[in-house]
């Protein structure tokens, strides 16, 4: 069993020590063979030994300790990601880790029999009571994620951050992370359009981010309130809007989106939906209701995933959950339209897809963070930090590249 350092112990305790599991460890062992050959990934075991299909050039999916095995067999949705960070397992020599998942990812729902998911579905953990996202529970599920450090976030986004779909030209796949922040700004008037934003307009932003989307609205000469729950964000946003001149046109207010009170002529938010959570679903969408003018529109952009996959996985606690996103739920179409009409009296009257633009963005991100390590271990991160962050943004790259998430724009008018 992996024995590590008493600190290291106390910050990443499911790390520090792998399951003893020798039951579930072979019946991991059983499953992966049972996939590997019908998966275009090479897999190098610990005895040197490779499974997969017969086939050159394929990605290596190279696993160093048996460890992996135990944390597999513990927990699937979990002990990928922990058995990552752990070291258990990495790319291939000339591997790159999204190409090893994303053909993984797009065999999702048939990697593991019926049986096998029903019968595991018993002995899964829920998501902690403290993660539920009521007032307090939001508050301290988004300082988790945003409040660790702005510098992190300015160590892989672009000039704009912006820590969502990018919108590219049809050559996506030739922008470099030099034209990442055109195609932020560009995402974000394609949102204002949706919102039917115009010079004069009182308008909403549910999710303040560092401040891009209210600039931008204020520069087409709306006056903004934005709201967010991280004081990282907050902080840096209002410097961001007095540098740029646009402090009297914009106001950036530490608040949780059930507190607002008053009317708008649009209201704009990007992303922000999946820390609702879907029992606030309706709230949330009675509140943008409440909040909006007859007529007006409201511009969201969301993560979505399929409507079964959704229903399916709504009270699975996973990887993601338990180190990246505590509290979340990426919503279905059906779900934004079905909570959007029922309870914000809002209809759908246009969306656009920016699926794989997203994993275009993902990777930018994922290879400017590689690049910018060094100043990530200034910031007293550590290696185990770094590699939960370059998993994190890999995972969600074989997400979008193999169609199991996708990001919509929606333009939604209030009917009454």
């Amino acid at each position: 069993m992996t024995q590590l350092t008493v600190d290291f112990t106390r910050r990443w305790p499911s790390i520090a020590h792998s399951p003893d599991s020798p039951l579930r460890a072979t019946v991991a062992k059983w499953l992966l063979a049972r996939i590997a050959p019908h998966v275009p990934v090479t897999v190098q075991l610990p005895d040197g030994s490779r499974k997969g299909p017969r086939q050159d050039g394929l990605p290596v999916f190279k696993i160093e300790s048996n460890d992996f095995f135990d944390r597999l067999g513990a927990d699937l949705k979990i002990g990928l990601g922990e058995s990552y960070m752990a070291g258990d397992w990495h790319p291939g020599a000339g591997s790159d880790l999204a190409d090893v998942l994303s053909p993984y990812a797009a065999r999702l729902t048939d990697l593991v029999p019926a049986w096998m998911r029903t019968f595991r579905r018993l002995f899964e953990p829920l998501h902690p009571h403290h993660e539920e996202n009521n007032p307090e529970g939001a508050k301290s599920n988004i300082s988790r994620h945003y409040d660790l450090s702005n510098d992190l976030f300015a160590a892989f986004l672009d000039e704009t951050m912006t820590y969502s779909a990018a919108w590219f030209d049809d050559d996506r796949e030739k922008v470099g992370f030099d034209g990442l922040a055109a195609a932020q700004r560009h995402k974000i008037e394609g949102v204002l359009d949706y919102a039917h934003v115009k010079p004069g307009d009182h308008i909403l932003e549910i999710g303040t981010g560092w401040g891009q989307l209210a600039l931008q609205a204020a520069q087409r000469g709306a006056i903004v309130h934005t709201i967010t729950l991280s004081r990282e964000q907050q902080a840096l946003a209002q410097a961001r809007i007095d540098a740029a001149g646009l402090t009297n046109r914009v106001h950036i207010e530490l608040r949780d989106y059930r507190d607002l009170r008053g009317e708008y002529d649009a209201i704009v938010s990007v992303e922000m939906i999946e820390a609702v959570g879907a029992k606030y679903w309706p709230t949330y969408f009675e509140t943008v209701g409440s909040l909006l003018k007859p007529g007006g529109y409201f511009g969201l952009q969301a993560i979505t995933m399929s409507n079964d996959r959704m229903l399916a996985s709504r009270h699975a606690y996973t990887w993601i959950h338990k180190y990246v996103f505590p509290g979340g739920l990426i919503p279905s179409i059906e779900a934004v339209s079905e909570n959007g009409l029922n309870f914000g009296m809002m209809e759908i009257v246009d969306t656009r897809s920016l699926g794989l633009d997203y994993a275009r963005t993902l990777r930018l991100w994922r290879e400017h963070f590689d690049e910018h390590r060094e100043v990530v271990a200034h910031l007293e991160f550590d290696e185990t930090f770094v590699r939960m962050w370059d998993y994190y943004l890999a995972y969600s790259e074989a997400g979008f590249r193999c169609g199991h998430l996708d990001a919509l724009q929606f333009s939604m008018r209030k009917v009454s």
